[in-house]
């Protein structure tokens, strides 16, 4: 008889859990339940007219190790590499050249959630996208309630790969002790949030960088990324600046008119970039990341408890590092772990 598996998100740390567990343990049949309609979480892409644009993760850092092995000798199938520096600039809006070497920086020809799809592909997990998650609880395994009240399981362990303030919501009163320390331990990570404005043009910006961030983190505009630098994002002659706000501005503004936002970001990106044409794009899109960037990581103790009860967490909440390769790096540790707690069972 099959161990049935659920998880609860499809962000890049629950794929690459799936990819691992599954790889390990082929006997394993894993349900995945997604509350929207794409995959990878907060490493997002959106298509328009033929550009590519990815507004949450900006791309897959080359960190070394068996993520950025994986990445290269498994999933590189549309696999590219960013072009240019990254340059930083100040309070001022001064900018300066250098950040981080010679680091590579990865995504795909077709957006970089390209690399949830390799990964939940190379699985036979089942994807339900558009079910979100209300609560889960015991018995006799356990049980995940969606939003509408239907019931899903049971399930002999669950993982769950949403941001800890969701998690935690979720791990509410489940009457076990170490699956609630472990909400308890989630719904104490902190995070940042980020108001992210995509600003197109029908014209290219000519600077020798691929991005900009803020060295000081004393401006409103933590980041500025040119979208053309990434094969296959964007047509030749245009540009596409994601434009992403520091987390002080994005909380404060986080609900005012989106309009207002993105004309302020768009003046903001002008002045740095030193061109005045940017406060006027052809389109312009945006997004607000109210769980974007965690500051700290999960204590290990309750972890190890809810674990023993079948709950298992993974993210880059969970690793303490607000990276993509560091979610991937998580997910894989706990896919791996789950086939080895599974199998002693």
């Amino acid at each position: 008889m099959s161990l049935e598996v659920g998880m609860v998100g499809a962000g890049a740390g629950a794929a690459a859990a799936t990819y691992a567990l599954c790889t390990a343990r082929p006997d394993v049949e894993v349900t995945v339940f997604e509350k929207s309609r794409g995959l990878c979480g907060r490493a997002a892409a959106r298509r328009r007219d033929g550009t590519v644009y990815e507004y949450g993760a900006n791309y897959l850092k080359d960190a070394g190790g068996r993520v950025s092995s994986l990445i290269a000798d498994t999933f590189d199938t549309g696999l590219v590499e960013v072009n240019g520096p990254i340059w930083t600039f100040d309070a001022d809006g001064t900018v300066s050249e250098g950040r981080d070497g010679d680091a590579r920086r990865w995504t795909y020809e077709d957006g970089i959630t390209r690399l949830a799809k390799h990964l939940f592909g190379a699985t036979g997990a089942a994807i339900r996208r558009g079910t979100r998650i209300a609560a889960l609880h015991p018995d006799d395994g356990w049980h995940l309630t969606t939003m509408d009240g239907s019931t899903h399981g049971p399930f002999d362990a669950l993982l769950l790969n949403p941001p800890a303030p969701q998690t935690a919501g979720l791990l509410d009163e489940t009457g076990i002790d170490a699956v609630d320390r472990l909400g308890e331990a989630a719904g104490a990570v902190e995070y940042r949030t980020v108001w992210t404005a995509v600003l197109g043009y029908d014209f290219e910006v000519d600077v020798p960088y691929y991005a900009l961030v803020n060295a000081d983190k004393d401006h409103e505009v933590g980041w500025i990324g040119r979208e053309e630098c990434k094969p296959g994002h964007v047509p030749e002659g245009r540009s596409v600046l994601v434009v992403q706000a520091s987390p002080a501005w994005s909380t404060k503004r986080y609900d005012a008119p989106p309009e207002d936002n993105v004309a302020d970001l768009a003046r903001h990106a002008a002045a740095i970039i030193g061109d005045g044409r940017l406060t006027a794009p052809d389109w312009t899109d945006h997004q607000g990341w109210r769980y974007a960037l965690p500051d700290d990581g999960l204590r290990e103790d309750p972890r190890r408890g809810a674990a023993h009860e079948g709950v298992y967490v993974t993210g880059d909440w969970v690793a303490g590092a607000a990276r993509l390769h560091a979610a991937i790096r998580s997910g894989l540790e706990t896919g791996e772990q789950m086939a080895s707690t599974l199998a002693d069972e």
